[in-house]
């Protein structure tokens, strides 16, 4: 059943859409915004019980926050979609052999945050307060974690962000709005309805939300790492950010996927850094 469900319920919006746009474009957002992943599991909440942990608040949600105390400067690990800090147990491991001060985030509607829906200039905001609250140098972030840290710098201009890591981000916010409708089967009225509700909503059609153009306004030094054979979020989308995140540096992998956890993956990080 769930190989045919985004199918059965594309068709309903779709049949939606004739008697209110306004309603198929609202129940496709929500299905958009809606993780079905990412909560904490006993075995993950065990490892982030390790840190100090606290909570930030935006717009009366609340974010959980976890900090792994260190001598040098402070960095901040910006999970993606369906997943929350304990995503970056390996990592951290590593930094803290370095003495780092590392901050980790559960984005909205993930982890142990609140919220039931999540999108990432939502999350953008939320990063924003942590940097501020943790003086923040450096953001590394996986996926939608790394597109969100593109709109939060290129927004706020924050000077004390030095530096930029950016695993298997999408370059544009089109190309997962598009992919999303592909695997809905939402017709062309449903699609129309849905740039409609972003442009009311948000001011802007999806097609300007474009973090590898955003990344032209960024003068952090970046790292931009993509894997050739990544099925969520195509090799292209990195080979934007190399086009137009002047001051960043390209790594191409292949095998890594799109998750991009590896021991060559944490030592370019970790090369970048200590740089």
């Amino acid at each position: 059943m769930n190989k045919y469900l985004p199918k059965i319920l594309g068709s309903i919006i779709n049949f939606s859409v004739y008697f209110s746009p306004k309603l198929a474009a609202k129940l496709a957002i929500d299905l958009f915004s809606t993780p079905r992943k990412g909560k904490i599991t006993p075995e993950e909440s065990e490892y982030l019980n390790s840190a100090i942990q606290d909570e930030v608040s935006y717009e009366d949600t609340l974010i959980k926050t976890y900090h792994w105390k260190g001598k040098k400067e402070t960095i901040l690990l910006a999970h993606g979609w369906e997943s929350n800090s304990f995503r970056w147990k390996n990592l951290i491991a590593l930094l803290q052999k370095e003495s780092y001060n590392i901050v980790a985030l559960d984005a909205p509607a993930h982890g142990a945050s609140g919220s039931k829906y999540f999108n990432a200039l939502l999350y953008s905001e939320c990063i924003n307060l942590v940097v501020k609250k943790f003086n923040v140098h450096t953001i590394i972030g996986h996926s939608v974690g790394g597109m969100a840290s593109v709109f939060f710098q290129h927004k706020y201009q924050v000077k004390s962000i030095k530096r930029l890591v950016l695993l298997g981000a999408p370059a544009d916010f089109i190309g997962i709005f598009n992919r999303y409708e592909n695997i809905m089967g939402y017709n062309e009225r449903v699609s129309k309805a849905l740039k409609e509700y972003v442009l009311k909503n948000y001011n802007h059609l999806p097609e300007y939300f474009s973090p590898s153009v955003f990344s032209k306004e960024i003068t952090a030094k970046g790292l931009i790492i993509h894997d050739k054979k990544d099925r969520i979020i195509p090799y292209k989308d990195g080979l934007k950010f190399k086009m137009n995140y002047e001051n960043a540096s390209f790594i191409a992998t292949k095998g890594f996927g799109h998750s991009l956890k590896s021991e060559p993956i944490y030592q370019h990080i970790l090369d970048f850094l200590n740089a």
